[in-house]
C-alpha cells in the first residue's frame, strides 16, 4: 500500500500543478468594441455631362490713333490767326484751316508773277506779229525757195513761248504759297497737343502741334502662340474679321464696353515675347456718330475678349472644383460615393478647365471644398446656398407691402 502511494502521489502533484498552470495563464479576451459607421460627407454637385464649348481668348492693349501727324507749315511766316479748334483735345473737320500765315509777302510775290505773265504773253503776241509779217515780205519779194527759220523768226517764237510757260508756272508757285499761309487740315481728326501761339515766325518744317484722326481707333492685342491654336485670324487679303469685345480696364464696376473686329495681324512674332500682335479696329472711338455711346481716350488701356474656337463633346470642370492642380472628387450616381479623379486638361482659362477624357457621363462633380475626404465615403447631395444678392432679393420681395 506504501509502494502505491510513493507512485500514485507524485503523479497527482503533477497533474495538479498542470491544471494550476492552465487556469493562471489563461488570459481573458479583450472585449469587441463595435464598428463605427462612416460619417457622411454633405456636399454641393453637378451633374457631368458633354457638351460644346467656346474658347475665350482673354487680352489686353492700349487704344491708339490710326493716324497721327505733326502738322507742319510749307511756308515760312508770322502766325496772324490760330483757330478756335486748334486747341487741345478739340475737333476738327478735314480741310479746316488752323493756323493762318502773314500773306503780304506772298501778296506781292502774286501781283509781280502775274506782272511777268502778262509782259510774257505780250512779247509772245509781239514775236507772232512779226514772224507773220515776215512770211508777207518773203511772199511778195518773189523768192522761189521756201523761207528759213530765222526769216519766219521761230526762234525768237520759241523764246517767247517758253517765257510765257515760265511765267505761268512761277505765276502757280505765287498762287501755291499764297495759299499754304493757311495751314488745312488734312483729315477729319482732334488735337493731341498744339505747340505755337500767336505772332511767332514759323518757317518750314517747324512743328506747329501734334493731330490724330477720329474716323477709327485701333489696338495691338497680343497672343501666344498656343491660343494661335485655337483661333482663326484674318492673315491673308480678303479673309473676313474677327469680332471682339473691349472693355475699360480703368473701371472696376460697370465698365464701358466697345464692339471691335480683327482686321490683320503683324507679320512677326515680337522678339521678346514671342507673341503675335493683331490688330482691333473700332469704328467711331470718339461717338461722333451716336452722341449717347461710350467714348474712348487715346491711351486708355482695355481688356479684350475674343472668340476661339469651339471644342466638341467636352467636359467643363470649374477652378473652384479643384481638389489639387490636377485632380477633382467624382461622385458615384448609384450609391453616392467619393472618388478621386486625376484629370488632364485640353484647355484652360482663369474660370474653367476644359477635359475631354477620364471622365463619365452621368457622374457628379463634388463642388464642395472637402479637405479630408476618404475615399469611397458616403456623401448627400445638398443644394448650393443663395448668393448675398439673391437673399437681399428675397428680403426685400418680402419687406415690401402687397400691391407695391
Amino acid at each position: 500500500m506504501a509502494k502505491i502511494l510513493r507512485i500514485a502521489l507524485p503523479l497527482i502533484i503533477l497533474c495538479l500543478g498542470y491544471f494550476g498552470y492552465q487556469l493562471t495563464s489563461k488570459k481573458e479576451e479583450p472585449p469587441k468594441i463595435p464598428m463605427r459607421k462612416p460619417r457622411v460627407i454633405e456636399t454641393e454637385a453637378v451633374e457631368l455631362q458633354r457638351i460644346d464649348y467656346q474658347i475665350q481668348l482673354n487680352t489686353q492693349g492700349i487704344v491708339r490713333p490710326h493716324s497721327e501727324t505733326s502738322l507742319t507749315p510749307r511756308v515760312s511766316g508770322q502766325i496772324t490767326a490760330i483757330s478756335p479748334k486748334f486747341e487741345n483735345g478739340s475737333f476738327f473737320e478735314k480741310n479746316e484751316i488752323l493756323i493762318e500765315l502773314d500773306p503780304t509777302d506772298f501778296e506781292a510775290s502774286l501781283a509781280a508773277a502775274e506782272a511777268r505773265l502778262a509782259r510774257s504773253e505780250a512779247a509772245l503776241a509781239q514775236e507772232e506779229a512779226r514772224a507773220e509779217q515776215a512770211l508777207l515780205d518773203w511772199n511778195e519779194l518773189g523768192y522761189t525757195e521756201p523761207p528759213t527759220d530765222l526769216v519766219l523768226r521761230k526762234p525768237q517764237l520759241k523764246e517767247a513761248h517758253a517765257n510765257v510757260k515760265a511765267a505761268t508756272a512761277d505765276l502757280s508757285d505765287a498762287n501755291r504759297n499764297l495759299s499754304r499761309t493757311k495751314v488745312r487740315a488734312p483729315y477729319r481728326g482732334r488735337v493731341k497737343d498744339r505747340l505755337v501761339g500767336l505772332g511767332q515766325s514759323v518757317s518750314p518744317g517747324t512743328k506747329l502741334g501734334d493731330i490724330f484722326s477720329t474716323d477709327f481707333a485701333e489696338i495691338r492685342l497680343p497672343l501666344s502662340t498656343r491660343e494661335l491654336a485655337y483661333i482663326d485670324l484674318p492673315n491673308n487679303p480678303g479673309d473676313a474679321p474677327v469680332p471682339v469685345i473691349l472693355i475699360d480696364a480703368l473701371v472696376q464696376k460697370n465698365p464701358a464696353t466697345w464692339e471691335a473686329q480683327i482686321v490683320r495681324t503683324e507679320g512677326t512674332l515680337d522678339e521678346k515675347s514671342r507673341k503675335l500682335f493683331v490688330i482691333a479696329r473700332i469704328d467711331d472711338p470718339f461717338a461722333l456718330k451716336n452722341p449717347k455711346g461710350p467714348s474712348l481716350r487715346i491711351g486708355q488701356p482695355m481688356r479684350a475678349t475674343l472668340p476661339g474656337k469651339i471644342l466638341p463633346q467636352v467636359f467643363i470642370i470649374p477652378r473652384l472644383a479643384l481638389r489639387r492642380p490636377d485632380e477633382i472628387i467624382i461622385i458615384e450616381p448609384t450609391e453616392l460615393t467619393l472618388k478621386k479623379q486625376t484629370i488632364t486638361p485640353i484647355w484652360s482659362d482663369p474660370q474653367n478647365l476644359i477635359v475631354r477624357d477620364d471622365l463619365t457621363p452621368g457622374w457628379l462633380l463634388s463642388t464642395s471644398r472637402l479637405p479630408n475626404a476618404p475615399k469611397n465615403a458616403p456623401v448627400v447631395i445638398i443644394e448650393p446656398d443663395p448668393e448675398p444678392s439673391q437673399i437681399e432679393a428675397a428680403s426685400t420681395q418680402q419687406d415690401s407691402p402687397p400691391g407695391a
